[in-house]
């Protein structure tokens, strides 16, 4: 996946580690570069420019982009990014960060805007889930509990595509919280039947994510029990 990041601040620069730990294509546009900045973010690319400019985005190639992140500290800035986003580059989804709550009222599709959040970790993982199928993506983690907040969207060849929910076997502490199919959210049961692109939503504890994303992911084993009782 490739993700254009338009400010290199403290956020734009995290936002940016945790994408590119996770082997995404991040570019990072800022008009106020420094060496040091470059440093805590190696693998990501850099180019110096204003990205409230329509040639600075030509140069990023925002038109060959999945995600653009509006990250900067101005929400005018951010706004204006989204905007030109979407309607000069036809980019499929854009994440504005939103500085001041009283300007959240226009961080909507009429800017261009797709999510609108405030916290760097919420926006990575809304970036990643916009586009990853059979990846889990960690959306908040509860660090007392060591437990986290996870989704991922269920790959068609899944070996539980298809099967009921209460058949399948989760990994210890595992809970299904949620399953949003057709943008439609559905409480599950043990009767609900699970199918290709539905995106599940758990709280796991954090040990057995691995475990959770291979037990879902094609190729896998299908470990079927019953957990009606």
């Amino acid at each position: 996946m490739r993700v254009v990041i338009a400010g290199a601040g403290s956020v734009g620069r995290s936002i940016a580690r945790e994408l590119t730990h996770n082997g995404h294509d991040v570019l990072l546009v800022d008009r106020a570069i420094e060496e040091k900045m470059t440093v805590r973010v190696p693998d990501a690319a850099w180019l110096l420019a204003d990205a409230c400019e329509i040639s600075a985005l030509e140069e990023a190639q925002l038109d060959q982009c999945d995600v653009v992140v509006a990250a900067t500290g101005d929400d005018k800035a951010n706004l204006v990014v989204s905007l030109l986003a979407k309607t000069e580059f036809g980019v499929p989804r854009t994440v504005a960060r939103v500085n001041n709550p009283r300007n959240e009222w226009m961080f909507d599709e009429s800017w261009g805007v797709d999510v609108a959040v405030s916290t760097p970790r919420l926006m990575t993982a809304l970036v990643e889930e916009a586009v990853t199928v059979g990846d889990l993506v960690r959306i908040f983690q509860f660090r007392r509990a060591k437990t986290s907040l996870v989704e991922m969207t269920l790959p068609p060849q899944s070996p539980y595509a298809g099967h009921r929910v209460g058949e399948v076997t989760w990994p210890s502490g595992t809970v299904l919280v949620g399953i949003v199919r057709d943008e439609r959210p559905i409480a599950p049961s043990a009767d609900d039947c699970l199918e290709a692109h539905d995106e599940l939503l758990f709280i796991a504890p954090d040990e057995v994510s691995d475990e959770l994303e291979n037990l879902l992911s094609p190729g896998h084993k299908p470990r079927l029990g019953d957990n009606e009782d």
